[in-house]
């Protein structure tokens, strides 16, 4: 399966990585608490950094849970970071 991550609420929703950098990545992500919501999940800075590396080691799609778009890599970090901006 490839990996491929989905994100909703301006978070991580759900994912599928293989890689040892996306597994890093995704560790660091989840070493603070994280709520079992995305819509009430608020990402410390540490978090959307681990979330910026996660997206930047990921090879595979990134989708937009809400629209169903494919985001590039680029559109991914600024959904993150400009969501409830």
């Amino acid at each position: 399966m490839a990996e491929h991550l989905l994100l909703k609420w301006g978070t991580l929703k759900g994912y599928q990585v293989e890689t040892d950098k996306s597994r890093d990545a995704l560790r660091r992500y989840h070493e603070q608490a994280v709520s079992l919501s995305g819509m009430t999940q608020h990402d410390t800075p540490e978090q959307k950094q681990a979330l910026y590396d996660l997206i930047d080691a990921i090879d595979g799609e990134i989708q937009n849970d809400w629209s169903g778009e494919i985001m590039s890599k680029e559109q991914a970090k600024d959904y993150i970071r400009n969501y409830r901006s």
